[in-house]
């Protein structure tokens, strides 16, 4: 049985922290339509800018939203390898989906951040290092991958020796409404690469969606003081024990749909560097970087520098970049990855390899945007298969 599973069924079985009479804290509460509208109306004066999945041009994306009405209600997406389509289910549900192509990196870790300005002033240059003003943002649609993605690039970013600023400045304002996932993607993995499907740490709140028969309901808990003090200012009621059943036996459910794993000896065959499948993976790939722009923990940058055309001033912004492009192996005579084997094979074996020596884990989730985002369809779970196979099986 998996660990998630565990957890959940030992809530159903009886523990004594739902709600009893007698002044015992509530740790669940029911929370009805007209409830998630109040709820994102206080998320609204309480924070700088609340975030939220909007179904824009075909794609769930996270955007700047105002209600309730603006969350994607009665859609869910259709993802298989390099296929995403988002199709109407008829019903009122706001999370019917899975995932759509952004996560909370591009909130805490964006795909442009300015990094200083230089003038000329009385014939001396002057710079001056770009500001990072906290602004406190609450994002409600984070999934269990999502929260643990956040954790693992919090480690890259702030838990060596030289601290992103930028980074540090935009998770101290974060503000994180998880959503239990009810819908995984044919593509999703998480429950042998990651944490999921349901969220169980790094919330401040968190939210199970039920198709009930009396109405489609959301079960709240709380991760943090903020997330109860906001909570209990709604006044929402406890929620039945009928309820929480019901959410078992959705998580229950959940636990089949997942068709593609990770194998348990990934970090050991990505490091086969001479292995043939590299060359066939290759043959594929477009080393478009598509994987590594999805990917909710991939970090690589690169910087951009504007100078006017008066020569008076420039500007240095942070950029993304991919590990997929020939140039960001440039060192002193030339990219030392030329090909794209290579190059591929720098990705996955660092991913899943080499990320376990620099940050305790892999760096790897689960969640299938590389597969449901690469434009021929490479699956990550199939190529690392093909890897641990001996090479002759392979030819």
């Amino acid at each position: 049985m998996r660990r998630w599973l565990e957890v959940e069924s030992g809530v159903v079985s009886g523990e004594p922290s739902i709600g009893q009479p007698g002044g015992q804290p509530i740790d669940w509460w029911v929370m009805r339509a007209g409830d998630l509208h109040r709820f994102i109306s206080l998320l609204k004066s309480e924070f700088d800018e609340v975030i939220g999945p909007v179904a824009v041009d075909g794609v769930i994306r996270l955007r700047p939203i105002e209600s309730a009405d603006d969350l994607p209600t009665g859609f869910t997406e259709q993802q298989e390898t390099g296929s995403y389509r988002l199709l109407e289910t008829g019903t009122s549900l706001r999370f019917s989906y899975g995932l759509g192509p952004d996560s909370l990196k591009s909130i805490v870790h964006p795909p442009r951040s300015p990094v200083w300005t230089m003038r000329r002033h009385d014939g001396t240059l002057i710079v001056d290092q770009a500001l990072h003003g906290t602004t406190t943002r609450a994002v409600i649609g984070a999934r269990a991958c999502d929260l643990r993605a956040l954790d693992i690039l919090e480690r890259t970013q702030t838990g060596g020796q030289h601290t992103d600023p930028a980074f540090a400045v935009h998770r101290q304002g974060l503000f994180l409404v998880a959503i239990d996932c009810s819908h995984p993607a044919p593509t999703c993995f998480c429950d042998t690469g990651g944490d999921g499907p349901v969220a169980d740490h790094g919330y401040d709140i968190a939210i199970t969606e039920l198709d009930h028969p009396n109405g489609i309901v959301y079960l709240v808990r709380v991760g943090t003081d903020h997330g109860r003090s906001l909570i209990e200012s709604l006044h929402l009621a406890p929620a039945p024990r009928t309820f929480l059943e019901h959410r078992d036996h959705q998580h229950r459910s959940i636990s089949r749909e997942f068709i593609r794993e990770l194998p348990k000896d990934a970090a050991k065959v990505v490091r086969l560097a001479d292995h043939p499948h590299w060359n066939d993976v290759a043959e594929r790939c477009l080393t478009c970087g598509n994987c590594t722009a999805v990917c909710p923990t991939c970090f690589c940058t690169d910087m951009d520098d504007i100078v006017g055309l008066d020569g008076e001033t420039a500007t240095r912004t942070r950029v993304w970049d991919t590990c997929f492009s020939m140039e960001y192996s440039h060192l002193g005579p030339g990219p030392h990855r030329t090909s794209p084997a290579a190059r591929y094979r720098q990705w996955l074996s660092h991913k899943l390899g080499t990320w376990h020596d620099q940050f305790g884990e892999s760096g790897c989730v689960g969640c299938g945007r590389c597969i449901t985002w690469c434009p021929v369809g490479i699956d990550l779970t199939a190529e690392v298969e093909s890897l641990g196979r001996p090479v002759e099986a392979n030819a």
